[in-house]
This record gives structure tokens, sequence and C-alpha cells, in this order.
């Protein structure tokens, strides 16, 4: 029987763990991360949670599903949302982020946000990793915030704002780009002391559909620049307007996507649809170990 691991062999196989405190997270296989979103606009509707009883009720289920990381986002950031305060985006933030940990003490927990003071909160209060949308542009206190205990950071490319982003997305090479500003956003962290670097290219965050397929197309240029990737396409519009339909109907594109990223090397992948990922990832595991 194939074990759980890739293929020691595979060009994409790196061996990385992740630390938070006394807690450890294996990147040498590729982990799913389930989404929670604490926002009554998200793109998609089916992941909207207003309750605390429906917000536990899906945490539970993306860990019982398989999700290694749980992903909380209390700021809607679809194409022309609006914003939000700070104060209410920590409020929505540290209400959630107590009671999952609370009745998920080991579970590992990223904060979806770009603020710097409250990233520092919610690590204070007990998340594991800072996902920022912004990969440090929208708050230059980030770097210093996550070097202060290293926790994982994932830097991610976003041209643009939520608001303007995808008014006519322009590139003259959109590769060449997005790694200068891993480069460039990476040195700072780094030089900071912030270490535990995740890259996320930012999938529909000020691209057109075509930049979307040409970056997937082109995932593994990303590779040279010694971080682990992160993919994150659950459902988005890269799919359902390629294929006329909606977001409630984009499963089988993010499966399809998904299985083309993992193969292409990316470590990470944040969901929706966990089981689905989880399966995902076996199967392609299942292929590299016969």
């Amino acid at each position: 029987m194939p074990n759980n691991s890739m293929d020691n062999n595979d060009k994409f196989s790196t061996s990385l763990v992740l630390r938070s405190g006394t807690k450890s997270l294996d990147l040498t296989s590729p982990i799913v991360m389930g989404i929670l979103n604490l926002t009554p606009d998200s793109f998609y509707a089916g992941s909207r949670l207003q309750s605390s009883k429906d917000f536990i009720e899906r945490a539970e289920k993306h860990i019982i599903e398989g999700a290694a990381i749980i992903d909380i986002g209390a700021v809607s950031t679809r194409p022309g949302a609006s914003k939000i305060s700070d104060v209410e985006e920590s409020d929505r933030l540290l209400s959630a982020l107590k009671e999952l940990r609370s009745r998920f003490p080991d579970v590992w927990i990223s904060i979806d946000t770009w603020r710097a003071g409250i990233a520092k909160q919610c690590l204070a209060e007990g998340a594991d990793m800072i996902n920022d949308i912004s990969g440090g542009t929208f708050d230059a206190e980030m770097p210093k915030i996550m070097a202060e205990n290293n926790n994982p950071y994932i830097l991610m490319h976003i041209k643009g704002e939520p608001q303007n982003m995808q008014q006519n997305p322009v590139y003259e090479n959109v590769l060449k780009e997005i790694s200068t500003f891993f480069k460039t956003q990476s040195e700072k962290f780094l030089d900071a002391g912030a270490t535990q670097l995740i890259l996320d290219p930012g999938f529909g965050f000020g691209k057109t559909l075509e930049h979307n397929y040409h970056l997937l197309k082109h995932l593994e240029e990303f590779h040279h620049l010694g971080h682990p990737l992160m993919v994150g396409v659950s459902r988005k519009s890269m799919i359902h307007k390629l294929l006329d339909s909606t977001a409630e109907n984009a499963l089988n594109g993010t499966t399809v996507l998904n299985t083309l990223a993992i193969q292409k090397g990316a470590k990470l992948l944040r969901v929706h649809d966990v089981k689905e990922a989880v399966e995902t990832i076996k199967i392609i595991q299942a292929l590299h170990t016969s």
C-alpha cells in the first residue's frame, strides 16, 4: 500500500517544518488549509458564517475532513469589496479565535489580515500564523511583528487593492513582476528576522483570466526563491468565468486546478472544500509512490 508521503525523488519535494511555539507542521507532503469566512459578503455564499454555532460546526467539519490549518478571515477581499475598520475586523477575529482555540487547542490557526496590529493581537491570543494578502505592502510594520516570535507568514502578491485590483490589471511580464515582488518583500521579512515564509502568487488578485492561467502553467518557476508555495484557487472566477458558471458550481474546476498545482509543487492548498482537496492529495501521492 502507498504511504502518505510524496516520492522523495519528486523534483519539487523539499523537507520543511513550520513551527509555532511547541507545535510543528511538516510540509514535506502537501497539506490543506480550510477557509472560515466571518464576512457577510464573501464572493462564495457557501463560505459565509454568521453565527458562532455555524463557525464552530464548519471548523470541526474542516478538521475531521483533514485540514491541517484553519484560516480565519474577517474582511472580504473579493473584487470591489468594501473596507471595514480595524476595530470591526479585530472584534470579529478575536472573538472567533478565542472560541476556536478553546474548542480545538491543538489545531493550527491562521489569521487572514494585512493589519500588523491585528496580527500582533491574534498571535498573542494563540494564532499560529498570518496570511497577508498584501505581502506586507499595506502595513509596513508587518515584518517587525512577524519577526517578534518568527511565526509562519504567508506572503501573497496583489496588484492594487481589493477595491480596484480587477480594473484592467496590466503586466509587461506577470511571472517576472511577481518574482521581483516576492524577492523584494521576502528580503524585508528575512532582514527583520522573520524566516518562516510561504509564497502565494495571489490568483485573482489583480490578474486577468489569462494572467491566472499563465501563472498556474508556470508555477514551478517560483521554486528557485527557496520558500514553499501556497495556491488558493478555490471556486474563484478563473474557473467559473472560463466555464460560464458560478462559484457555487466551481468545485469540479477547483479540483482540477488543485491537482495541477500539486503536480507543479504547491505545498499548501487553501480551500473551501477540504474533503475534496485532501482526496486530491492522496490520489497524487498514490501515483507518485506506486
